[in-house]
């Protein structure tokens, strides 16, 4: 018997189970897949998900194998630097293997004592009242708490689950690869200056380029290099002398939400849950964010302590998210048609960027750290995620590794009172905020603000359940003190 079944161990999959396992919660993680993949595809980690990697005690790890990258031209892929002072400690774009996020966050998980098993395929499942029963391909049947499907955008759980996939399907059909090249940087930018159509060859590591072109007339599902020279002849007149591939890739513009995050004891996240077109790079950084929405939400439901509507809140905060990358990704895709109508929108959209505040605006959208939750009405902080300050003891993320919530107190009065078992209390005069106290989410969302302890009582109990031990505000022998 175990608590939470995760169908799929790719980014979502595991930094789910790393995140429950912060909670104590006995998880097994189910990959369909013998052994990991063998092709290494470079993909970007955004702001937001460096926050959240610095969080949990990661980054360092992932910093080791990746390369930082400037902050801009995530909008359809429109050459602006980033403006000037984005409001983060991790203003850089991470461009590392996806086989390492996989592996670190998997290591993770496995170190925090998740159970992950390979080959292991999810063909069934029945829900009641106390669990779900998990049938493998091989006839082999589990028993959980709850299931949570990450097993991608052909996901088997969302399909058995009955779960409406509405959206567009896919129009057109793209090739994406990393290959090196065989001519210099000159007459690559010769070739490519004034081609707008879903094309694009971009340097990325020592001679190598990530070559993206349109599939026009190519129906094998998997591409080979043929495949690109013909495709680049097509459109550029040349093949650019690609060979060496790294990767070969195929994928269409499909663009589907699932119409529910849950159904009883069964849920979505990651790709099972959301598809997109890869424009801005915001599928896995979307998928590994619901991972730790999700996380602390269903481990407390697991633990006996979540209030009565919060793991509902799990789809109430990223479906709306989701919406918007969807919309975000349909108008950069329009920004690539050759068609006049969509390249002047996109050279006057390309003149707007010249502003700091659209700049600013596009760029915190594409990496998430504009997201403002519904916490109601509220100072503009509320709701949002808090910037990593300088604390007392050093770094504010350094204090949410363990995945609890914390009190940022800088009055000196206040308490956790009975919750101290589920939120830290750091009192810190010093910090670097102007705002009397934070009452920080284990993702490190802002839940409350201000200075007084009873109302700071009733968001703990919104949040956090009821106080453990009938405690309230000023008992202070009960308090978790990290000062």
């Amino acid at each position: 018997m175990f608590d939470v079944i995760i169908a799929g161990c790719g980014p979502t999959g595991a930094m789910l189970a790393a995140e429950l396992r912060l909670h104590d919660v006995r998880v097994l993680v189910l990959e369909k897949e013998t052994e990991p993949v063998s092709f290494v595809r470079i993909v970007g980690l955004h702001i937001r998900s460096l926050e959240l990697m610095a969080m949990r005690g990661l980054l360092e790890r992932l910093l080791e194998h990746g390369r930082r990258r400037p902050a801009g031209a995530f909008f359809a892929a429109i050459d602006k630097p980033a403006p000037p002072d984005v409001d983060s400690a991790h203003a850089y774009l991470l461009g590392i293997p996806q086989p390492v996020i996989v592996r670190v966050l998997e290591e993770h998980a496995i170190h925090l004592g998740a159970q992950i098993r390979r080959g292991a395929t999810v063909a069934g499942f029945e829900q009641d009242d106390e669990g779900v029963t998990v049938e493998l391909a091989d006839g082999e049947r589990l028993r959980a708490r709850y299931l949570v499907g990450c097993d991608g955008g052909r996901s088997i759980v969302r399909k058995l689950l009955g779960v409406g996939f509405p959206g567009e399907p896919s129009r057109t059909e793209t090739l994406m690869g990393e290959l090196e090249v065989g001519v210099p940087p000159e007459e690559i930018a010769a070739k490519v200056t004034g081609i707008h159509q879903s094309f694009s060859i971009q340097p990325f590591g020592e001679k190598v380029y990530r070559v993206v072109v349109p599939a026009v007339g190519l129906s094998a599902e998997a591409p080979t290099i043929d495949d690109f020279r013909q495709a680049l002849h097509a459109i550029a007149g040349t093949d650019f002398g690609v060979h060496s591939p790294r990767w070969l890739s195929r994928f269409g513009d499909a663009t589907r939400l699932a119409d529910r995050y849950r159904v009883g004891r069964v849920l979505l996240a990651g790709d099972a849950a959301h598809i997109h077109p890869p424009a801005g790079g915001q599928g896995l950084n979307l998928g590994v964010q619901d991972a730790v929405n999700l996380g602390w939400k269903l481990a407390a439901q697991v633990r006996g302590w979540a209030p009565e509507s919060l793991l509902d809140t799990y789809q109430t905060e990223r479906h709306p998210v989701a919406e918007e990358v969807l919309d975000n990704t349909r108008a950069q895709v329009a920004l690539s048609s050759p068609e006049p109508g969509a390249r002047a929108l996109r050279r006057l959209l390309t003149e707007l960027m010249d502003f700091d505040e659209v700049n600013r605006y596009l760029l915190e959208k594409i990496t998430a750290i504009g997201i403002r939750y519904d916490f109601g009405d509220g100072p503009d902080l509320l709701g949002r995620r808090l910037r990593d300050v300088d604390v007392a003891q050093g770094r504010l993320y350094d204090l949410l590794r363990h995945g609890r919530g914390l009190l940022l107190d800088r009055t000196g009065r206040l308490t956790t009172g009975g919750w101290s078992d589920r939120v830290e209390h750091l009192a810190d005069p010093t910090a670097a905020l102007d705002v009397p106290g934070v009452l920080l989410r284990p993702d490190g969302h802002v839940a409350w603000i201000g200075d007084d302890q009873q109302d700071l009582d009733d968001h703990l109990t919104h949040w956090f359940g009821e106080s453990a031990s009938g405690a309230v505000g000023g008992f202070d022998d009960v308090v978790q003190d990290l000062a």
